[in-house]
């Protein structure tokens, strides 16, 4: 069964698209680390304040003059950083072309109807949480929220993973339900990690 999604574009992307997108990455580039995988796409990445309040912008992706880049705000902590880069890396594969036309950042498009936020989310829990490793932490009877610490990732993400891998076939159901707007809501303190 394939689930999909209307994008703003009006293309439709399933979440096996997104799945498949992320595996021909990691086999062309072989590279699990989000930040070498942005220098080896050649995707500048670029780090500035831009605050440390709940409504401050965590990151931004922008395609201008055949160049992608990607700014996160150098005041959050690293695992949320790393967060943020896989997600906006998530812009540049699948939404590169309606980046050409606006930037992609927290205050115009996290919002729980934002289909290209949705898609994103996907891309950075299929990304950063392996199959394999989640397996293993559910199967130390770990509670999910738990387990999202243990990942260093917001319950959220996981959330998105639990999505991919109930799609996959595994038995399993998530306790809540994140929107697409979650990142926007993490604290720049790193304590939903």
């Amino acid at each position: 069964m394939s689930v999909y999604f209307r994008s703003i574009e009006g293309d439709y992307m399933s979440i096996e698209y997104i799945c498949q997108k992320v595996y021909r990455l990691m086999r062309k580039y072989d590279e699990s680390d989000p930040w070498k995988l942005a220098n080896a796409m050649g995707i500048i990445v670029l780090f500035h304040p831009m605050g440390t309040t709940p409504k401050s912008c965590k990151g931004f992706f922008l395609y201008q003059s055949r160049k992608k880049q990607i700014t996160i705000n150098s005041e959050l902590p690293e695992a949320i950083q790393r967060i943020i880069l896989t997600h906006e890396i998530g812009h540049a594969v699948l939404h590169h072309d309606a980046a050409k036309m606006r930037t992609f950042h927290d205050f115009a498009l996290y919002d729980t109807s934002s289909q290209m936020e949705y898609e994103a989310n996907l891309f950075a829990a299929e990304y950063l949480l392996k199959d394999e490793v989640v397996r293993e932490r559910l199967n130390e009877d770990t509670f999910f929220f738990s387990v999202a610490k243990e990942l260093e990732v917001p319950p959220e993400l996981l959330d998105f993973k639990f999505r991919i891998l109930k799609l996959k076939g595994w038995q399993i159901e998530s306790p809540i339900l994140a929107n697409s707007n979650f990142l926007k809501n993490l604290s720049d303190r790193g304590d939903d990690t």
